[in-house]
């Protein structure tokens, strides 16, 4: 009776077995979902742009820099749950998970829906702070509206995702993020081109689609909750445990910090960047779907690195970590070389799938180098940010959040950018090299054997 409970149970040891297998194994996964993501916001993009042209393209570029930046809360608190949930496993403790999961479901929850509340009344200001080009403010301000709407999806999906990722399953959220793809693509077309809604067509058929995954992930956990060792009760669900809240937070805290640092100095960037104009602006908005592909395979590993990083720890299986960090190194810099190569090779191919107008892609071709430093300083921060969130000390990622996020990122950017003169170009560049932090301050944790320490 017992091995058929096993072979049902949909949660991964990972304090045993081959590294480098495992780590493929539940990262590819990951990767595919964050493309599946970054693909249907590209279809955003691609169908505004050929629609509305750069006015369109600026607009979702605005709008969905602010957007993203909303939901650092989410992002720090779901990444500090997963490692909570993990080093539960691997110390076994499970029985306390499912009244974790309620805590940080009510918790998340509330926030989404104050900070939506606020923001719908800040949403002009905000784009005003962005430097949103007077021709695409209309629009931006559509995207915007609607997408500050739905945030509380986004927080639900990134609740649900961590849950899984945090047992070791990935393969779920892909399946759901892939069935919510082409129904965004379906709801693009439909809106956008069919319909005529612009901008706002675009938002809301990522929102639509963001529902979905978030509903259907959450169904299914409940579902199966038998096979991830949870009881899920309604008591556990509607409840806060007040110590397991104070543990979120210590850790959860500083992760936010790191991720809302990052996406404002970005923010930073690219409000100085906007005001170069509305073809740099849009241009802006394709440098950041290209940055995001290496980004989401560097997220992937670390997010895969972290759970496994946590799952050792709290099992006292220290050996492992640093096989977990050299098999994300030996992966990310390959791909990143490829996907290099490809960049240097076929620049306004890969800019004109974007956009067909000539001063935008004239802009793009003069980034490559740029991209270039952007895809290693994704691979080289990747398996020290598994390191660093799988230890689950928050002491060395609020140190990472202010170095990487603030000092590094804005003064570089103002090097190069202003004192320089460099311009758009120098804003970007210096964004670019900020990105190699965290490999130095991971470099340094890692040899000073305080990771060892478990915060469950």
């Amino acid at each position: 009776m017992r091995d058929n409970r096993q072979k049902q149970s949909n949660i991964k040891d990972f304090t045993t077995g081959n590294v480098p297998k495992q780590l493929v194994s539940f990262a590819a996964p990951l990767f595919l979902s964050s493309l599946l993501q970054i693909v249907y916001n590209m279809v955003d993009m691609i169908i505004v742009g050929q629609k509305l042209g750069k006015v369109g393209l600026s607009a979702v570029s605005v709008g969905g820099d602010v957007t993203s930046f909303l939901t650092f809360i989410a992002m720090g608190f779901s990444s500090a749950g997963q490692v909570i949930i993990s080093q539960y496993l691997g110390s076994g403790q499970k029985e306390k998970i499912s009244r974790f999961i309620g805590t940080m479901l009510n918790f998340l929850m509330g926030i989404a829906l104050l900070i939506s509340i606020v923001c719908m009344f800040l949403r002009r200001q905000m784009l005003t702070v962005m430097n949103t080009p007077p021709e695409a403010f209309s629009e931006a301000m559509n995207y915007s509206t609607i997408c500050i709407a739905g945030l509380v999806f986004i927080y639900g999906y990134n609740i649900v995702s961590a849950v899984l990722r945090g047992m070791g399953d990935s393969v779920r959220p892909f399946i759901f993020i892939g069935i919510a793809a082409v129904g965004n693509v379906i709801l693009d077309v439909l809106f956008v081109l069919v319909m005529g809604m612009g901008s706002r067509g675009a938002a809301l058929a990522t929102v639509l689609s963001q529902a979905f995954s978030f509903m259907s992930c959450a169904a299914y956990i409940f579902r199966n909750k038998a096979k991830y060792d949870l009881s899920l009760t309604r008591a556990e669900l509607t409840a806060i445990d007040t110590a397991m809240l104070s543990g979120l937070v210590k850790l959860g805290l500083p992760m936010a910090i790191k991720f809302a640092s990052v996406m404002t100095s970005k923010l930073f960037v690219n409000a100085f960047v906007n005001s170069y104009g509305v073809a740099v602006s849009a241009f802006s908005g394709i440098a950041h779907k290209i940055g995001s592909i290496t980004n989401l395979l560097s997220n992937a590993f670390n997010t895969a690195g972290s759970s496994m990083v946590g799952q050792n720890i709290g099992a006292e299986r220290y050996e492992r970590v640093g096989a977990i960090m050299r098999s994300i190194f030996a992966i990310t810099v390959s791909i990143d070389t490829v996907l290099s190569a490809l960049m240097i090779l076929f620049p306004a191919q890969i800019i004109g799938l974007f956009t067909s107008e000539p001063d935008v892609i004239s802009i793009g071709i003069r980034y490559v180098p740029i991209a270039v430093l952007t895809f290693y300083s994704s691979a080289a921060r990747s398996g020290m940010n598994a390191l660093i969130n799988g230890s689950g000390n928050y002491r060395v990622n609020f140190a990472t959040a202010i170095l990487d996020g603030i000092i590094m990122r804005i003064g570089l950017a103002l090097l190069f950018g202003l004192a320089l003169g460099m311009k758009h170009y120098g804003f970007w560049l210096g964004d670019a090299l900020a990105g190699f932090t965290p490999f130095f301050i991971g470099t340094v944790f890692y040899f000073s054997g305080r990771w060892k320490q478990k915060t469950v």
